[in-house]
């Protein structure tokens, strides 16, 4: 078993939403409570602050990404670092945030909302498509895990605290065409599912807040292995890198009292297995 080793050592409060962007070789990623979107390349680290929450993002083009803001869906041009806005999410819930979010293979993409507590109950999955946001899954408290299956006919997503990852099928424009049903429990072991992502096999790889790993389960639900990560509290992976062979993990300070220099880092490995290019999102 391989650990992870550091990417980049800038702390975040609430590391999340890592996002490869495939035409341009580079890794963007969220600091949630910090309101910063942060990127690494060549030339050093960048940061992009937000007057309010930011929390995932999809890409659009090779200079623009659609970002989830804790209000609304933005389109985000890289090279200046303004953006506008596309659509509204909980613009008129000032105790609601975005969180985890994804494109999907159709070119939607789906963002989960919370409350800013974790209130039970009132957070939401949507899906963004052509120029509509849409209600998906209504009453969740703490939305994550949102991925696809390679073949664009599964999406998979989690309730935190219910500590179950869910599948539902979906139809060929990429809409749920039935009822979620349970792919991975894991209340027996304790752990929290957060963000997931699905590699080139199919299988899934999901980042276990407060466990400080991230776990491969394979398409029928079994686990397979899991990698450990410096941050107790790991958040989400992405793939990524040359031939999308390396995973980058975020985690989080959130919650932790007097954390160590180790906590809310971003993480890479090398898990033996290739990912898939994220979707472009048809904005």
């Amino acid at each position: 078993m391989t650990a992870a080793e550091v990417f980049c050592d800038r702390p975040c409060e609430l590391g999340e939403g890592p996002l490869w962007h495939p035409l341009r070789g580079q890794l963007f990623w969220f600091d949630i409570l910090g309101r910063r979107l942060l990127t690494r390349t060549a030339a050093g680290p960048q940061a992009w602050s937000f007057p309010e929450h930011v929390s995932a993002a999809g890409w659009i083009d090779a200079d623009h990404l659609l970002i989830a803001t804790e209000t609304a869906l933005r389109r985000f041009h890289i090279p200046s670092g303004e953006h506008e806005k596309v659509a509204d999410l909980d613009a008129h819930d000032p105790d609601a945030r975005s969180n985890d979010g994804r494109a999907d293979p159709a070119g939607g993409f789906w963002i989960g909302t919370m409350g800013k507590r974790a209130e039970p109950g009132r957070g939401a999955i949507r899906r963004f498509h052509r120029g509509e946001v849409e209600l998906l899954f209504p009453g969740i408290t703490i939305p994550n895990a949102i991925c696809f299956s390679p073949d664009g006919r599964l999406a998979y997503f989690a309730d935190t605290p219910e500590r179950r990852i869910l599948r539902v099928e979906l139809d060929a424009e990429g809409w749920p065409a039935g009822r979620p049903e349970v792919f991975v429990d894991l209340s027996a072991e304790g752990l929290n599912p957060d963000g997931a992502v699905t590699d080139a096999e199919g299988a899934l790889w999901n980042a276990q807040w407060g466990a400080g790993r991230v776990a491969r389960y394979l398409p029928d639900g079994r686990f397979d292995r899991a990698i450990p990560v410096g941050g107790l509290h790991a958040s989400c992976p992405a793939f990524g890198g040359e031939d999308l062979r390396t995973l980058f993990v975020t985690t989080a300070q959130e919650g932790l009292t007097a954390p160590d220099p180790r906590q809310g880092l971003t993480y890479r490995c090398t898990p033996g297995v290739a990912g898939r290019p994220e979707p472009q999102v048809r904005a």
